[in-house]
């Protein structure tokens, strides 16, 4: 088992970069990009020079807000030499949402580029700070955003009030190495360097601060439980403004030495592609990417056969889904994590050599160097293995808190140092985790408790059914009804009564959904989650007047 280690993500890349210089560190197969440790190492400490040139104190929170570029590794990296975290922007947000972020984070420096599809990221910043037309770059003076100083565009646009990329390069100049190594020398493995907005499938987003310690040590424990080493190549298409892109995927396979190879924009044939033409031999993704791939009518055309490992997380993984990874994708040895971003993410995952049951039925057991309980909702007391309960965390992953907020840190941090996840689970006698639903998932009609992920589960046996969500909604008599958001299979037609008659019998009468909806898809986060809370919204302002 790893012992764990007490280094900063500058170190991180540094030491690998002094071991085996020569080796394959980043690689971009669409755009013919290829560095070395030696060079990616050398690049990051320019991008660090350039960012202490422009003034970028230890401490000062720099926003990204791009998709998969080259320059966001660069800039992962460098923020680990030069000590300001990065906060990272979401790709889906729109105007109030990064007005929200901005403030909230005390952000001086935004880094962006200029349009992601059809939304021009640099048209959203001008309505917010229009002062930016009429600013010297690096000067911001924004009534509403006072303390964010710098604008810089990665990418083609020369308008006025912002920097380039180019500025940050050039601006490096004026900076020593020995500059850049006095400052690396005063950051500690725990402080603060990267600030994630959570997804907010549960509502307003809340930054979790994560230091080097929490990142480096979970990045290296998932890399162990893959058996990961530097001969793998990780095909990274899952974003890296979330931990599934920046831990579970470029640190962890830089913990080992590996070859990080990222693809910028999601698709299936993007990502084939990438995996045959560098012979990628791991590759990350949330089950819908998985599904798209082998849904592909292009799919036989590509050989995957280098596969051997990933990370599946995210949402669950259907048994079907699952063989279909195994046998026709060839991952053997593909790894379930489990997680929130207030854990690093993960807190349990399975092993290479688990079997297929552990790998569709559990999330695993606890990584090394940390600790999971199960307890009895709204206690500190252990439940019984096998009984369900909250799952609990403890240990070098759990992060120092939310950002300017430190009674929602007391909410889910208890004096014992407990992370509380409000996520329900059940643990056997071997350690194998079940998550089985989100305790504020539970539904409570007329004093019953119902747990929305038991009727998913049954919902899920209904052949017509491709996929289901399961929520209460507000009732006058019960308090609370179920309701049943349903995505048919392709080429089936279902209807309510189908749905109920195949419940009668088979699960008790109040689990029985209320209200059945049916849909073509559901809400989702960009990091691929289902937003519960959305259709539950929908629902009651649609069909209760709310």
């Amino acid at each position: 088992m790893a012992e764990l280690v007490y280094k900063t993500i500058g170190q991180l890349l540094g030491e690998q970069a002094q071991q085996d210089p020569t080796h394959e560190a980043l690689v971009y197969a669409d755009r013919g990009l290829r560095m070395t440790y030696q060079q990616l190492n050398e690049q990051c400490r320019l991008v660090a020079k350039g960012l202490m040139s422009l003034g970028i104190e230890k401490g000062e929170n720099v926003s990204v807000w791009t998709t998969n570029v080259p320059e966001w590794v660069q800039l992962q990296f460098a923020s680990g030499y030069m000590g300001a975290p990065i906060v990272t922007v979401n790709t889906n947000y729109r105007q109030s949402e990064l007005e929200y972020l901005l403030k909230q984070s005390d952000t001086t420096t935004l880094i962006l580029m200029p349009q992601y599809r059809d939304h021009a990221f640099i048209e959203t910043v001008k309505a917010l700070c229009p002062e930016l037309e009429t600013s010297e770059p690096g000067n911001l003076q924004s009534k509403r955003l006072p303390l964010l100083k710098r604008v810089i565009v990665i990418g083609d646009y020369d308008g006025p009030g912002v920097l380039t990329w180019q500025d940050v390069l050039d601006g490096a100049k004026q900076v020593s190495d020995e500059a850049l190594d006095a400052r690396h020398a005063t950051l500690s493995h725990d402080d603060v360097i990267n600030i994630q907005y959570t997804s907010g499938t549960t509502g307003f987003p809340k930054g979790v601060m994560l230091t080097h310690f929490n990142l480096v040590n979970n990045a290296m424990n998932i890399a162990e439980c893959m058996n990961l080493t530097k001969q793998d190549r990780l095909c990274i298409p899952v974003p890296f403004f979330h931990c599934f892109g920046c831990v579970i995927g470029t640190l962890a396979i830089t913990t080992v030495g590996g070859t990080m190879v990222p693809v910028q924009e999601f698709s299936p044939e993007a990502v084939m592609a990438t995996i045959e033409q560098e012979k990628c031999t791991a590759v990350h993704g949330v089950p819908t990417m998985f599904i798209s791939k082998l849904n592909s009518p292009n799919f036989s055309k590509y050989d995957l056969s280098s596969l051997r490992t990933g990370v599946m997380a995210g949402s669950t993984c259907p048994v079907e889904v699952m063989k279909a990874v195994i046998d026709k994708m060839g991952m053997t040895d593909i790894t379930i994590c489990y997680g929130q971003t207030e854990s690093s993410p993960v807190i349990t995952q399975t092993r290479v050599d688990d079997d297929f049951t552990a790998k569709v039925e559990t999330v695993g057991r606890a990584l090394p160097n940390l600790e999971v309980k199960i307890v009895i909702p709204g206690t500190n007391e252990e439940a019984p293995r096998n009984t369900q309960g909250e799952l609990c965390t403890r240990g070098y992953h759990v992060m120092k808190g939310y950002y300017n907020n430190p009674e929602e840190t007391a909410n889910v941090i208890d004096e014992d140092g407990w992370l509380h996840t409000g996520d329900l689970a059940t643990m056997d006698e071997q350690g194998f985790v079940r998550v089985t639903g989100r305790l504020k998932d539970m539904v409570i009609r007329g004093g019953e408790n119902i747990y929305p992920r038991e009727i998913e589960e049954f919902l899920y046996t209904q052949p017509k059914v491709f996929d289901v969500q399961v929520a209460g909604v507000p009732d006058e008599k019960y308090g609370e009804e179920v309701v049943a958001w349903i995505i048919t299979r392709p080429g089936e037609e279902l209807t309510e009564q189908e749905v109920r008659d195949y419940c009668q019998g088979k699960i008790s009468r109040y689990k029985i959904p209320r209200y059945i909806k049916f849909l073509s898809e559901y809400p989702m986060t960009a990091s691929g989650k289902i937003q519960k809370f959305k259709l539950r919204e929908d629902f009651i302002s649609q069909n209760l007047g709310g």
